[in-house]
């Protein structure tokens, strides 16, 4: 193909690479669950039976941990690949030039990935304050931020940006924190948005943030066995502070808006409240009902939608997999 040919169009990624990614960290992550699974028995690091849980017996909390290592081996994979030139030079020139432009912000994204399972986890080991919990996680999400990955919806002040995008990453994360409340529920939400936001990267040649959606859709598929319909692990606060952290960020890295669209629209920039859009009208559901009730929105209770769907008599696998269905929708008509 001749070079002007190939300027006249987006560099959209070869096909095979995101099926690598996602495929990757599918295996990774679905070998790397026994693993941390017996790292979290031996050490004690379960969920107990108790108030408000079904489970009978105690369940590793090894979700957090074993979806960011599904994902980290395939990425220093992907790097040294790169490295050693072991890929198609147009995969590899392609690659280099994504890197290279995003590399501080990619390590920025994973040192917050890894920020968000250490919180998690120390949050199942020890009930941290909401306060202390929340301090953690603007900080992250400062980081985040600082290193450039951040909203304008523009509005052309710096201090805006780093406010709607601390806010944004703040909201969402809490938002697939409080929806870990049933069996595949959150893991089933962040895969169905992770491939939407891929599909809308790769759908605008934005390859890099197509393969991070991707290799983020299949760690959670290689996660979900063992979580759904029954779970022999948990996500914990570590895997769904992971997952809405990495949903956030998702919907940050692509541009939905650009003049150099056929047609552009500024609406576009919407697209992440639909393919989101349970959770985040989960989360305000609840915060309504809490406040009103006079309690704090931080303390759990039953009153998410999963609880209310089994509630009017559906199973809770059941209840999750119509939320499911219902964010899929959503994800379709963003596409749309």
């Amino acid at each position: 193909m001749r070079p002007a040919a190939i300027q006249s169009r987006p560099l959209h990624f070869p096909l095979n690479a995101y099926l690598l990614a996602f495929s990757g960290a599918f295996l990774a992550t679905l070998v790397a669950v026994p693993a941390w699974r017996l790292v979290c028995q031996v050490r004690g690091w379960v969920d107990d039976p108790g108030h408000r849980k079904i489970h009978q017996t105690p369940i590793a909390l090894a979700g957090g941990p074993a979806v960011f290592t599904g994902m980290l081996v395939v990425l220093v994979v992907a790097v040294t690949a790169v490295h050693w030139k072991w890929l198609g030079p147009d995969t590899v020139g392609r690659l280099s030039y994504g890197l290279d432009r995003r590399a501080f912000q990619l390590l920025a994204i994973f040192a917050g990935a890894a920020g968000m399972v250490a919180l998690g986890a120390w949050d199942d080991l020890r009930e941290l304050r909401p306060s202390i919990k929340f301090c953690g996680q603007f900080l992250i999400a400062l980081l985040v931020a600082a290193a450039g990955v951040r909203v304008t919806l523009f509005v052309p002040s710096l201090l805006f940006s780093y406010a709607i995008t601390i806010l944004w990453i703040l909201t969402v994360t809490n938002a697939l924190n409080f929806n870990d409340n049933m069996n595949g529920l959150c893991g089933g939400l962040g895969l169905i948005a992770a491939l939407v936001f891929g599909l809308l990267a790769a759908r605008s040649g934005q390859y890099l943030v197509g393969s991070l959606a991707f290799l983020t859709a299949g760690a959670l598929l290689g996660f979900l066995p063992y979580n759904f319909p029954r779970a022999s692990v948990f996500l914990g606060d570590s895997g769904s502070h992971l997952v809405g952290f990495l949903l956030a960020v998702l919907a940050i890295l692509p541009h939905f808006y650009s003049a150099k669209l056929t047609h552009p629209s500024r609406l576009a920039v919407f697209h992440p409240l639909l393919v989101l859009g349970v959770p985040l009208l989960d989360l305000a559901s609840v915060v309504w009902i809490r406040t009103r009730a006079g309690k704090p929105f931080w303390i759990g209770d039953n009153q998410h939608f999963s609880h209310r769907l089994v509630r009017t008599g559906c199973s809770r696998p059941a209840a999750v997999l119509i939320l499911l269905t219902a964010a899929a929708a959503g994800g379709l008509l963003s596409l749309l």
